[in-house]
């Protein structure tokens, strides 16, 4: 009998009734049925979680900051409503308690009271931060716990965005403003320092006048100081001439005093000179000497009277010169009497002068010293003004002038500075088309442990009628093989078709799919030649093992390290793999690799299943004798 005749008779065997033929057309459907409706269940269940009931419960009374009063918890529920992520129902908190735990909602969002005074908090003394309440029930949906707390941290997200954007607003304005005032200042600070380049020129002109003035006021105390000396002197010697002028004076009175006596008595006799001549006329005439007697002695004392006359006019001459000498001796004295006060005046005043001028040397030298100091200080000035002009208009240029529309694009690059730019070397367009190569995996699986519920193995008559391990082997296999492909072909048309799932790859899927289930067909064909019904126990432990450790849903480097340990070998995580990356366009390389693998799995079966057919050929065992309750 050959291998064709065998899988004949197998077909003959499984359509020989009517209800033969149902039940191979219902198990031919098991894993057309197993993928297709659980996928098309779970399809895109994101994309309708807007149908999802949540309760909103909005306690926030507001908050005032610089007169203005602002509502965040209403606008967050806005936010939320206007979203449509969810199916918000905005209600009260005993509203959303009963509705939480009478399952009406999946699970309720609560915005407190103090929710705008926290969120405002930041610019006080007392900041804290806001607090968003979520309340779920497990009892209603775990995944919605879960699915609420991702939504409760992107409204996190969203509020903190929104509040950063303000308050970037808010410091970009203010930031404009300080930029303006920069201006100002760097305008006002390049003024004042070429205020200070003047102001250091002129202290420069009055430290070089200061110093002069130094010298000068030096030289002058130096001569005041000689004049003082001098002046000394002179009100010495101008009391010593005031004392000698004095004497002089006083003894020109006395000659002046003495000269006008004699000038008196002089003039007396001269006065007295023509009585005398009538007196000696008379007593010559008494005495009797005749007139001409008397004239010739009166003609002999006539030039003794001229003369009298004459020296008269010379003393009373001498006795007016006597009297000018006294006079102007009088005034000399006087004179210098005055002279030694005014001296004596010009001493202390020249001494007053001279210790002025010493002062005036010394306040010279100080201002000298100062303008040097108000120089050099200003010249420091002038260069801190300088740095201080450059540095504002570093401050104003490095920040950039900004308009309103940009401060406001600014603040939301502030409040969010990080974009997620998401980029797939491999993309599955839904949920559903990302747990696909998973179901596709087990749903073979579970087809060909179906189809061995009433596949015969190994043809018992063949066993006894040939003696060739390979050629029953191989027509036990090639049957479940066969209808293995069907289901295969059936359930990749549910899924590109009916489901709209895409293929990068559809021909390779296909064969992985195929291959797949012709390595399974091969695994539980040699777990029921070795094992019979047993094996077929066996084979559901299989694949609840591979269940778990195919990382069909979550990744496999989460299991445990013994489940991880058994990814690496047992045969649907390849399949997996494969179909993932022949499905959404990832490496053929690494698909070829997940082949060669499942090659491996289907020859090493084979083989181990052709052993355990040679031992059936050549003798047979209790199990064959008596069969398996179970069987």
């Amino acid at each position: 009998m050959k291998i064709p005749a065998m899988i004949g008779a197998e077909l003959r065997r499984l359509t020989a009734s009517p209800m033969a033929v149902i039940a191979l057309i219902a198990l031919m459907a098991v894993p057309i049925l197993y993928g297709g409706l659980y996928l098309w269940a779970n399809q895109d269940p994101y994309g309708k979680f807007n149908e999802v009931p949540v309760g909103l419960v909005v306690e926030d009374t507001g908050a005032t900051s610089n007169g203005t009063t602002t509502n965040y918890g209403e606008k967050v529920a806005d936010n939320l409503v206007e979203g449509k992520a969810f199916d918000w129902n905005r209600m009260s908190a005993g509203a959303a308690r009963s509705a939480l735990k009478n399952g009406d909602v999946d699970f309720t969002v609560t915005i407190p009271k103090t929710f705008s005074e926290a969120l405002l908090s930041a610019s006080g003394t007392t900041p804290k931060q806001a607090r968003i309440e979520l309340e779920t029930n497990d009892a209603n949906n775990y995944l919605a716990s879960s699915i609420g707390s991702g939504a409760v941290e992107k409204i996190r997200r969203s509020v903190a965005e929104m509040v950063g954007q303000e308050a970037a607003d808010k410091l970009l304005t203010g930031l404009s403003d300080v930029r303006g005032k920069l201006g100002e200042a760097a305008d006002g600070a390049s003024q004042l320092y070429d205020g200070a380049n003047t102001a250091v020129s002129g202290s420069g002109q009055l430290a070089d006048g200061t110093s002069q003035l130094a010298d000068g006021a030096s030289q002058l105390a130096g001569g005041t100081a000689q004049i003082a000396d001098g002046s000394q002197q002179l009100a010495a010697g101008a009391a010593t001439l005031a004392n000698g002028a004095q004497q002089v004076s006083a003894g020109n009175q006395q000659i002046a005093q003495y000269a006008n006596e004699a000038g008196s008595l002089v003039q007396q006799a001269t006065n007295a000179l023509p009585q005398a001549r009538s007196d000696i006329a008379a007593a010559l005439a008494d005495r009797g000497m005749s007139q001409a007697d008397i004239d010739a002695v009166l003609a002999e004392l006539d030039p003794l009277g001229d003369k009298l006359r004459s020296g008269n006019d010379t003393v009373q001459g001498a006795v007016g010169k006597i009297d000018q000498l006294a006079d102007g001796s009088a005034q000399v004295a006087s004179g210098s009497a005055t002279l030694a006060d005014k001296s004596q005046q010009l001493a202390d005043g020249a001494q007053t002068a001279a210790t002025g001028a010493a002062a005036l040397s010394t306040g010279a030298a100080t201002a000298r010293d100062g303008a040097k100091s108000l120089h050099d200080g200003l010249g420091t000035l002038s260069t801190g003004i300088g740095t201080l002009r450059d540095g504002l208009k570093s401050g104003v240029d490095a920040i950039p002038s900004s308009t309103p529309e940009l401060r406001e694009q600014q603040a939301k690059t502030i409040a969010n500075p990080v974009d997620v730019s998401s980029d797939k070397v491999a993309a599955a367009k839904d949920y559903g088309q990302g747990l696909a190569p998973f179901f596709a995996a087990l749903a073979g699986w579970i087809g060909i442990y179906a189809l061995f519920l009433i596949i015969k193995p190994i043809s018992r008559r063949a066993v006894t009628a040939l003696h060739s391990p390979i050629r029953i082997t191989l027509a036990g296999w090639l049957t479940p093989a066969a209808f293995g492909a069907v289901q295969m072909v059936g359930l990749l048309g549910v899924l590109a078709w009916a489901l709209g799932f895409t293929f990068q790859n559809g021909w390779g899927a296909l064969g992985i799919m195929v291959l797949a289930s012709a390595t399974y067909a091969a695994i539980i064909l040699a777990l029921n030649v070795w094992l019979g019904s047993v094996g077929q126990f066996v084979g559901l432990v299989l694949m609840v093992l591979q269940l778990v450790t195919a990382g069909g849903t979550f990744p496999w480097q989460t299991l445990p390290a013994p489940l991880a340990a058994l990814h690496h070998v047992l045969p649907m995580g390849y399949v997996v793999d494969a179909m993932r990356q022949l499905m959404y366009g990832g490496q053929v390389g690494r698909a070829l690799t997940d082949l060669a693998v499942l090659g491996i799995w289907m020859v090493g079966s084979l083989l181990i299943a052709m052993i355990g057919v040679t031992r059936m050929t050549h003798k047979r065992t209790l199990r064959d004798l008596q069969p398996s309750l179970i069987g």
